[in-house]
């Protein structure tokens, strides 16, 4: 089956779950017309539909070719491309002073998780160009961003970020790939850099690859890495392209998923050694990286959300049409769809509850980001840049994670022909496990949170944000609705458990910090789930009041289902941070008997 973004739910979940008209109400996005918005979207879904989503099996089935260095993608990828950029998908986002749009971040996010539930391959090529325009932006110099930054939101040009060699993965200060000062100002790069996704492809005509690397006179560590733009091929004066740079692909992986996307190893030096330019300054890179890598992240947090979306999709698709057993006191003379089974029900409802939490997740992410940069008060700025920073790892992680769970219950409603390649099940699966590897493991995410953005302050950007939710449900036991059965009381009880999961974490840190990081995962499940349900609650409050947005009171129904069925698990969460501990940093004589 084909993919339709489902355009109402995310408008839903932008528009109220996320925030995006409250922060439009208070003047954070200008004079931007959000009557706009499902315009956008729905221009989108119809490229999605039409162009992307018939080329996934294609580029699953045929993969990607490299010979002599260069990589040809599957039948349709150029073409798709070339028209991509023509419909100006690219530049949604970008600055209009190089020809961007200049809509917001949060527009374009909606958009990610259009084009990762469409193909997801295809989609990770724009997705690493805009995170080299963030950064591009955000630190290189007037010069280079005459030269690049334009064509680069146009999409005319790909970017890449190379940061992964064979000995130093998330131990970035490990890295070797060594630089020169050249007399002309420029650098020269050496060494090798794999897991390079897009590294090398037919698409454009250039890439311009954004390289960590190492000059002689460094200090160790992370503390001495500085970062590099180094063009596929070099630029004339006039803008037009020169020389082939000495940067190649020297290989590509093999991989479970992905098979669309090329992930290459990138050899420089060769050749007298690849020509960059300083991004930023010298022994500062990781500043100007990170940069790249909290776009990264929330983008691949929707990716998870729109593997989830396509895989739900299908199942219910299938769980329509699939005729197996009967409904209860039916008689036996006859098969039923399997939907009317009230396990298969269950998953299906799982399924889309666990996607839609993770999406208004990742949409307030954005905009939050968006506000950090476009509110005029200082103090709002501040405020929304710490919102966005305590997200951020839980919309990386918990997306990715819902990703990888959904596409396996997808696999599981098909049942055996979920196991079996024709029907795609099983490639939404496949294409989902990448996500809470690549940009950080999700492992790093937990650590991230609660050492860098639990523990800041005492805690107070997390306690800002309990206030905020414990509001809504504030909002949902007055509505007195009796479809919301049990949701507010069991929303109380996430919350209170991440309230004292919380307080647990911060008395350890200090002292007995291994105890909090053993149960740092836990503790983002536990986040997740706690602010999942209550944004799907303030969503579905929202719901209930608005016109033309056909049967309000299934929103509810997903709502209670989150409560109910995700949410409750907090207390248990709880109970893994605060008392199982012990049992992980005690396991030595286990694991290494």
């Amino acid at each position: 089956m084909t993919y339709r973004a489902p355009i109402n739910d995310m408008l839903l979940a932008l528009n109220h779950g996320a925030g995006l008209n409250a922060a439009v109400a208070a003047g954070h996005y200008g004079n931007y017309d959000s009557e706009i918005t499902a315009a956008v979207l729905e221009e989108a879904g119809r490229f999605a539909s039409e162009v992307l989503a018939p080329l996934n099996r294609v580029g699953d089935s045929n993969g990607i070719k490299l010979k002599d260095g260069k990589v040809t993608t599957s039948p349709g990828w150029p073409d798709a491309y070339q028209r991509w950029i023509a419909a100006g998908w690219n530049a949604v986002s970008g600055a209009e002073a190089y020809g961007g749009q200049g809509l917001p971040l949060a527009l374009n996010a909606v958009c990610t998780e259009i084009w990762a539930a469409s193909n997801v391959a295809f989609g990770l090529c724009p997705l690493l160009t805009l995170s080299a325009i963030e950064a591009l932006d955000a630190h290189g110099s007037e010069e280079l961003k005459n030269i690049y930054l334009e064509k680069l939101i146009s999409g005319e040009w790909t970017g890449t970020m190379q940061l992964t060699e064979p000995q130093a993965g998330s131990d970035v200060g490990a890295l070797r790939a060594r630089a020169e000062r050249a007399d002309d100002g420029s650098y020269r790069v050496f060494g090798t850099k794999i897991f390079i996704t897009y590294g090398e492809h037919d698409m454009t005509d250039n890439i311009v690859h954004f390289v960590l690397a190492r000059l002689p006179d460094a200090p160790a560590g992370t503390k001495g890495i500085s970062l590099f733009l180094i063009p596929k091929f070099l630029v004339n004066a006039d803008g037009s392209l020169g020389a082939r740079n000495d940067i190649y692909c020297s290989g590509i992986e093999h991989k479970l998923g992905m098979h669309a996307a090329p992930t290459c190893t990138m050899t420089m030096g060769d050749n007298g050694g690849a020509i960059g330019y300083l991004i930023g300054e010298e022994n500062r890179g990781m500043q100007c990286m990170f940069t790249m890598m909290n776009q990264a992240r929330l983008c691949v947090g929707l990716e998870g959300v729109g593997l989830a979306d396509r895989a739900y999709q299908q199942a219910l698709a299938f769980a329509q049409e699939r005729k197996q057993g009967r409904a209860i006191g039916e008689k036996p003379s006859k098969s039923d769809p399997i939907i009317v089974h009230p396990d298969v029900k269950r998953m299906l409802l799982q399924m889309r509850a666990l996607t839609a939490a993770a999406r208004t997740i990742s949409y307030a992410t954005a905009v939050a980001l968006d506000v950090s940069f476009r509110a005029t008060d200082p103090a709002v700025k501040a405020a929304a840049a710490t919102r966005a920073a305590l997200l951020t790892p839980i919309a990386k992680a918990f997306s990715t994670d819902i990703g990888n769970e959904v596409a396996s219950l997808g696999v599981q409603i098909h049942g055996g022909m979920g196991f079996i390649e024709e029907t795609g099940a099983a490639q939404h699966l496949r294409d989902a496990r990448i996500t809470p590897i690549y940009e950080g493991t999700n492992g790093i995410q937990a650590i991230d949170l609660v050492t860098r953005k639990l523990a800041p302050n005492g805690g107070e950007a997390v306690w800002a944000l309990i206030g905020e939710l414990s509001a809504i449900v504030d909002e949902v036991e007055a509505s007195n609705d009796p479809a919301f059965g049990s949701t507010a009381a069991k929303l109380r009880e996430g919350l209170a458990a991440l309230e004292r999961a919380s307080n647990w974490l911060l008395q350890r840190l200090p002292n007995q910090p291994n105890d909090a990081l053993a149960g740092a995962t836990p503790y983002l499940r536990l986040f997740g789930s706690a602010l999942g349900g209550c944004m799907l609650a303030s969503e579905a409050l929202a719901a209930r009041t608005m016109e033309g947005i056909g049967d309000a009171q299934r929103y509810v129904t997903l709502a209670r289902f989150f409560a109910e069925n995700v949410t409750v698990q907090a207390t248990a969460l709880e109970r893994t941070v605060t008392e199982g501990a012990d049992a992980v940093t005690g396991a030595d004589a286990v694991l290494l008997a």
